[in-house]
C-alpha cells in the first residue's frame, strides 16, 4: 500500500496519519488521435498525481491523492461515440461535495490537478470557497507548469509528441505503433483576435481536426516523456510540500 494514494490504503494506515492535503487529479474521457486510448487524460493525470505526492511524502509531507475524476468538459467533442461529457454545472456540484467531505473530516487544502484542457475550476473555486472560508483549494494544469519547448519540437496541444511522449512512460502497451497516428493537422479561427489570443470561444472540434489530434505526435519518445515527467513532477511535488508544511497564518508575505 501507498499510504499517500487514497484508493489503495487502508482505514489502518489513514486513521494514523494526519493528512492536511488532498489532491484530486481530474482529467476527461475522449479521443486522442488514433494511437492513444480515450483515457489517456485519466492515465497521465494520476499517475504524475501518485510520482508528484509520493515525491513530496518522502520529504514529510502528509499528501493524499483522491481517486481520479475520468469525465470533463466534453461539449464540443460529443459528435464523437464514446466521448463523455460534463458540464461545467455538474463539475461544480461534484467539486462542491468532495471539498464538503474534506472539510468535515479536517482536510482543509485541496488541489485540483486537472489534465485536461477542457476544464476551467477557478470560479467554481471563488464559489465553494465563500461556503467553506476554512479551506484552501488551488488548481494546476500539469501541462502549464514547465515550458514545454524545452522538452518538445512540435508544441501542439491535444495527442501530439508531448502525450504521446508521456504515455509512452506512463502506459507504453495501450500506444499504437507511430504508423497508426494520424499528423494532427488542425485549423484555427480564421479572426485575428483569436490568433492574437485575446477573443475566446470553444472550438468545433470535428471541424478543427480530422483525426482528433492537434499536434504531429511523429518525434515522441519515451526518453522525452520520461525527462518531461520527472522534471515536472519534481516541481509539482515542491508545491505539494509547501502547501503541507506552511500554516494557514504563514500564507502570505
Amino acid at each position: 500500500m501507498r499510504p499517500y494514494i487514497l484508493s489503495e490504503t487502508s482505514w489502518k494506515i489513514i486513521k494514523e496519519n494526519e493528512y492536511n492535503v488532498a489532491i484530486l487529479p481530474w482529467g476527461a474521457t475522449e479521443p486522442h488521435n488514433y494511437h492513444l486510448p480515450y483515457g489517456t487524460d485519466n492515465y497521465e493525470t494520476e499517475a504524475i498525481a501518485a510520482t508528484s505526492a509520493s515525491m513530496a511524502w518522502e520529504a514529510g509531507a502528509k499528501v493524499l491523492v483522491l481517486p481520479a475524476v475520468p469525465f470533463g468538459v466534453n461539449t464540443t467533442q460529443m459528435s464523437y461515440p464514446g466521448t463523455v461529457n460534463l458540464h461545467p454545472s455538474t463539475q461544480s456540484y461534484i467539486l462542491n461535495d468532495i471539498v464538503e467531505s474534506l472539510d468535515q473530516q479536517g482536510i482543509h487544502k485541496l488541489v485540483v490537478l486537472n489534465g485536461h484542457g477542457g476544464n476551467y475550476f477557478r470560479s467554481m473555486i471563488r464559489e465553494i470557497m465563500v461556503s467553506f472560508p476554512d479551506m484552501f483549494i488551488s488548481t494546476i494544469d500539469w501541462f502549464k507548469v514547465l515550458d514545454t519547448r524545452e522538452f518538445f519540437e512540435d508544441q501542439g496541444e491535444h495527442a501530439g509528441e508531448l502525450e504521446t511522449s508521456l504515455m509512452q512512460v506512463i502506459a507504453p502497451h495501450l500506444v499504437l505503433d507511430l504508423k497508426e497516428a494520424g499528423t494532427g493537422e488542425s485549423k484555427n479561427f480564421i479572426f485575428q483576435a483569436h490568433q492574437e489570443g485575446w477573443a475566446w470561444s470553444p472550438r468545433d472540434w470535428p471541424r478543427v481536426t480530422e483525426d482528433t489530434g492537434i499536434g504531429n505526435p511523429a518525434k515522441a519518445t519515451s526518453e522525452k516523456g520520461q525527462k518531461y515527467l520527472e522534471e515536472l513532477c519534481a516541481a509539482i511535488a515542491g508545491y505539494f510540500y509547501e502547501l503541507s508544511v506552511v500554516r494557514r497564518e504563514d500564507e502570505y508575505e
